[in-house]
């Protein structure tokens, strides 16, 4: 049984400040929302201008719609956070404690992230006079970009550490692949602008970046071994038991 350590108190501490680390690491995010509560002129035509043309092309293309609102489905949060949160029970009940629960508030509390940051920036929805999707809440940043990244990026952590590394770098290319055609998906539709989706996947990759560091310096406060950000527990491979202290 795992015992709780006065590390495993600190983890809290930690993910607060993996939350201030990720405001840094995401200095791009910072400027793009900036930029967007501003009303910046040419970052406020060049989201009009490609959400125009994608919009142009959508309404002559009644599969391409469909197809995106499939897309958009599939690896929306509503899908993607219930099987990341089920592949962190998994972990709980197999006894990887302390790598089940990172992955639960990793995901959670990223998705809580998004909520408050869409409230504080305020940007209204696109406004499409041949609108073929519509969406309800605020825009800035994309839900969806955000959720993927997150939930597509732990899902490539934790199951990156059962293959070899040649199948993980596949992976990767995967997941990103997947990250970016979701947030096409929200392009085409019409519900989001451009810098909605590149704030998603910017603060997503900061995010976990955070909060893999902070799982990180926990691992080495109960003694386990430190690993590289694709590793964040290779004892999930060879079987071993996980320290209790």
């Amino acid at each position: 049984m795992t015992t709780v350590t006065r590390a495993d108190r600190r983890l809290v501490g930690r993910m607060a400040v993996a939350l201030v680390a990720t405001l840094g690491l995401g200095v791009p995010f910072l400027l793009l929302a900036l930029l967007v509560r501003g009303e910046w002129g040419p970052l406020v035509d060049l989201d009009t201008a490609v959400a125009e043309r994608l919009n142009g092309v959508a309404v002559r293309q009644d599969w391409l719609v469909d197809l995106m609102q499939d897309v958009s489905f599939v690896l929306g949060p509503w899908v993607l956070r219930p099987a990341v949160t089920v592949l962190a029970v998994v972990l709980l009940v197999r006894r990887r404690q302390r790598l089940g629960w990172w992955v639960l508030v990793a995901l959670w509390a990223g998705a809580l992230l998004g909520v408050v940051l869409k409230e504080v920036v305020d940007r209204a929805r696109p406004q499409l006079t041949d609108a073929v999707a519509s969406e309800g809440g605020r825009s800035f940043p994309s839900g969806h970009a955000l959720g993927a990244t997150i939930a597509i990026g732990l899902l490539a952590l934790v199951l990156g550490t059962l293959i070899s590394r040649r199948a993980r770098i596949l992976l990767w290319v995967g997941a990103a692949l997947a990250v970016l055609l979701v947030s096409l998906s929200r392009l085409v539709l019409g519900v989001h602008y451009l810098s909605d989706v590149t704030a998603g996947m910017v603060l997503g990759v900061a995010w976990l970046a955070g909060t893999a560091a902070a799982f990180h310096a926990w691992r080495r406060d109960v003694g386990l071994p430190d690993a590289p950000m694709d590793e964040l527990e290779p004892e999930l491979a060879d079987g071993a038991p996980e320290p209790s202290a």
